[in-house]
């Protein structure tokens, strides 16, 4: 498996805890039996850290799709490298270190390091013309 499929999965891996990091505040918030139930009247408001976790996956999911599709492409039309490595490795870890920064609300650096994710999704586009 190449070096960008294995981010790829790394990445579709996150995509999982971020689905469960904000459903356990949730589960912690509400317990177990709001959690376990139908959910019929209006979900009550998240707590402020549970609040930012969803929304970072949220954010994730905006560029999710493109960072799958642009490594498939990559790599069905054999043009894996340097830079398509390089670019698949920016984007997991900055999406890694985006999530602790989102729930601590760090302000700046996490924008920061949204661009430096967004940067390594271009480099992986950008190998596909060059």
């Amino acid at each position: 498996m190449t070096i960008e499929l294995t981010y790829l999965a790394a990445t579709l891996i996150l995509a999982l805890v971020q689905i469960l990091l904000p459903a356990a505040g949730r589960t912690a918030r509400y317990g177990l039996k709001w959690n376990a139930g139908p959910r019929d009247g209006d979900m009550p408001p998240p707590g402020r850290v549970t609040g930012r976790l969803e929304r970072a996956e949220a954010n994730l999911y905006e560029t999710l799709p493109l960072f799958i599709g642009a490594v498939l492409i990559a790599y069905l039309a054999g043009r894996t490298g340097a830079m398509t490595a390089w670019g698949a490795a920016l984007y997991f870890w900055a999406r890694l270190i985006y999530i602790p920064l989102y729930a601590f609300g760090v302000p700046f650096v996490r924008s920061l390091v949204w661009v430096v994710s967004l940067i390594g999704l271009i480099m992986i586009l950008a190998a596909l013309f060059i």
